[in-house]
């Protein structure tokens, strides 16, 4: 292969990066956090673990030794904390060292590649994160949280610290613009939990006010949810669906609590795939353990012992992994779940079952989110049926399918 230069390393175009399965592998660089949000599962987050330059390096030469083992099209190497923009120096050490690795020895990932973040957006303006941006920005995905109005993100997303509680609306929203000028595609992600149901509708419209065009938005899986929650939430998705619908948002916005994809019964045959990737993704912590998905890490659980399945030293235990392997609709939905009329469309999180479950066992599915999952159908049902009815009516259904062909999977 002839050699590039530096510029043309980190510049090239990415092709078609993702025409196959995707690697996911993710550096817990930090437990750190400016934050202390409300409805965070990270349990155990805290200011000393942090990845070091040689645990980071020895997780880099394992996959890239092992590509047998890694035969995946593309990789995605993802970056959490904590905060993962705390460690940006790290970070940036790590990403050039893995495109320099990946040219040397010609790997199959090279230039098929993603560096994948999901930030608090607190420190994306500084200079440091700038400068990453600009070496990297061809491969780069990266996401801000921002949970909509200022009422409905200062509720859960405050900043740590033993004073009055204060909220972060005002630092990442200054560095929305900026982010969007950078990624113009770029997806936030927000969080529901009990206590900011009633600000769904408005926060939703609020996000597509500062720009952003796709709302990614889910309920957290944990057993938070109190009675009536569900029709509260099945009111503000409809009123949500009206606003989207009489303001003509659905001809350039989306938001991921609609989707014609869910709410159908499932074929057990056919449809018995996991919903999450636990087993098939890969994540490192501070001390080099690998673990197979960074849910299974000790600061991400409540009550249940971390899954380690190898460490960079030793490398993965396939025997601890083949359980992940094994999962599957059957083997760890109750019957309910199974013979449940609206199914398609319910997720659930591997973590979060070991963590709820009765015993340590992975294939117990938590079922949390059953009600919420209802109310979400009912609301999608009306959304699609009264969007269909406009189209109809207007004459421009055809051209809104046409334009609509490639649906996107509803994701965890």
């Amino acid at each position: 292969m002839p050699k590039s230069s530096e510029k043309d390393l980190i510049y090239k175009s990415s092709g078609d990066w993702q025409s196959g399965m995707a690697k996911n592998i993710t550096f817990i660089v930090t437990k750190d956090c400016q934050l202390a949000c409300k409805y965070c599962y990270l349990v155990g987050k805290n200011e000393k673990e942090r990845m070091s330059w040689p645990v980071a390096k020895a997780a880099i030469d394992y996959i890239l030794d092992n590509e047998d083992k890694f035969r995946e099209q593309s990789v995605v190497w993802d970056f959490i904390g904590g905060e993962p923009f705390l460690e940006i120096e790290l970070i940036d050490r790590i990403c050039d060292y893995i495109k320099a690795e990946m040219f040397r020895r010609n790997h199959h990932w090279f230039d098929s590649y993603r560096f994948s973040f999901s930030t608090n957006g607190i420190n994306y303006h500084t200079d440091k994160v700038q400068q990453f941006i600009k070496k990297n920005h061809s491969h780069l995905s990266i996401g801000i949280t921002i949970d909509g109005t200022r009422l409905k993100h200062d509720l859960n997303r405050i900043y740590k610290g033993d004073g009055p509680e204060r909220g972060s609306y005002d630092d990442v929203a200054r560095n929305i613009p900026l982010w969007l000028e950078q990624f113009p595609g770029g997806g936030t992600k927000v969080t529901i939990s009990s206590p900011d149901i009633p600000y769904i509708n408005e926060s939703v419209l609020h996000l597509y006010g500062l720009g952003i065009h796709e709302v990614n938005i889910n309920c957290v899986f944990e057993d938070v949810w109190k009675e009536g929650d569900d029709k509260l939430f099945e009111d503000q998705l409809m009123q949500l669906a009206d606003a989207i619908i009489d303001g003509g948002y659905y001809t350039d916005y989306a938001c991921s609590f609609y989707s014609e994809n869910i709410g159908k019964p499932l074929d057990p045959v056919t449809e018995n795939q996991n919903w999450c990737g636990a087993g098939k993704m890969l994540s490192v912590d501070a001390a080099g353990n690998f673990y197979p998905c960074t849910r299974f890490a000790a600061y991400s659980l409540r009550s249940k012992r971390p899954i380690i399945i190898g460490n960079v030293r030793d490398g993965i235990d396939e025997n601890k992994l083949r359980p992940f392997l094994m999962l599957d609709r059957l083997t760890q939905s109750p019957p309910q779940c199974l013979d449940c009329e609206v199914a398609s469309g319910c997720a659930w999180c591997q973590g979060e079952n070991y963590d709820a479950a009765a015993t340590p066992t992975i294939f117990q599915r938590a079922t949390a989110i059953c009600l919420m999952h209802k109310a979400r159908v009912r609301a999608n049902n009306y959304y699609w049926n009264r969007l269909y009815r406009k189209l109809e009516l207007e004459g421009e259904r055809e051209q809104f399918e046409s334009n609509h062909s490639e649906v996107k999977p509803d994701n965890c």
